[in-house]
């Protein structure tokens, strides 16, 4: 789809009510809601996030959305693809603050360049004991993505299209936290595949797109 397009129908995404855990439970791991659960109590004090899906016209003003591939580390989500996005410090003002500024930071795109339209519905990630604040945002300029070496293994751009192909919605087998693999609803995307919280996620700006375009 052109950016222009898009950007025609994007803005009413404004007025729409959010789909929540409607949208978060179709693209959740079997296992998540039962560990969920568990840590209910323990996500009242969960560290928060922030994190942007950002949609942008790339050289050929075609509308793609960027993510990152994380780097290996000694972590629950290593290797793993995600949004540009990070902790909240208290130096931000607030967490919509946080996901632009750590999307400059991870993928160099100016804050003047983002503009936020719709505050997305908070996620609990159990293993890492995060609470994420999505924002979904538009850049009506093409970004010059530069990635920070040191916490971004590679810049992910998805084309919308390849985003809304119902034949990119798959099961995968996965490595979890708990040293087993198990299958879950996953996105494949760009030639990799997107689950877990990343997913859910997703799967809320999905069914809001739907809803516009």
């Amino acid at each position: 789809m052109l950016f222009n397009s898009f950007l025609e129908s994007v803005v009413k995404i404004k007025h729409l009510s959010l789909f929540g855990e409607a949208s978060h439970a179709k693209m959740s791991p079997p296992y998540r809601l039962e560990l969920a659960a568990k840590m209910k109590e323990k996500s009242k004090d969960a560290k928060k996030a922030g994190v942007m899906a950002l949609f942008y016209p790339n050289a050929k003003n075609e509308t793609h959305l960027v993510l990152i591939l994380r780097k290996t580390y000694k972590g629950v989500h290593s290797g793993q693809v995600g949004f540009p996005g990070g902790k909240y410090e208290e130096e931000d003002k607030d967490l919509m603050i946080t996901a632009i500024r750590e999307t400059e930071e991870e993928v160099g795109v100016p804050k003047a360049m983002v503009e936020v339209l719709k505050t997305m519905s908070p996620l609990f990630i159990p293993p890492s004991n995060f609470m994420v604040h999505p924002y979904l945002a538009i850049s009506e300029t093409t970004p010059n993505f530069i990635k920070q070496d040191e916490e971004v293994e590679g810049i992910i751009e998805v084309s919308l299209v390849d985003f809304l192909d119902e034949t990119n919605s798959i099961t995968a087998r996965v490595p979890t936290s708990f040293n087993v693999e198990v299958d879950v609803p996953a996105f494949y995307l760009n030639g990799h595949k997107v689950w877990g919280a990343t997913a859910m996620m997703l799967g809320e700006v999905k069914d809001l797109l739907k809803e516009v375009l």
